[in-house]
């Protein structure tokens, strides 16, 4: 494949890629929503972000550990109670990184 035709292809799916979210944030504005839409789009980024960070906790070294050797998962479920007990983003994000680095130092890679 040529460069030419490499870049045009990068253009036509970066210029597609936009149109579809663009049309859809251009429709959210100008046409009304039903309530029930409304409401279950409210949930799209938490499912979003627990589909990013859930397999990089499980699966660490890309198969499945649930393990107590695996110290992503556990620094990542005490981010979670602290963020379940305090609502408190920076916070969660403080104790995790604090948890993984402690125990990382503690027991090793």
């Amino acid at each position: 494949m040529s460069q030419s035709s490499l870049w045009s292809l990068f253009l036509v799916v970066g210029l597609g890629t936009f149109l579809q979210r663009f049309v859809f944030i251009y429709l959210f504005g100008k046409i009304e929503m039903p309530e029930w839409l409304r409401r279950a789009l409210r949930f799209v980024p938490a499912a979003a972000l627990a589909a990013l960070v859930f397999p990089a906790l499980t699966h660490p070294a890309g198969h499945l550990d649930i393990s107590t050797g695996n110290f992503r998962l556990l620094a990542g479920l005490g981010g979670a109670l602290v963020a379940w007990k305090t609502r408190n983003v920076m916070l969660t994000i403080l104790v995790g990184m604090v948890l993984l680095w402690a125990l990382e130092a503690a027991f090793g890679m």
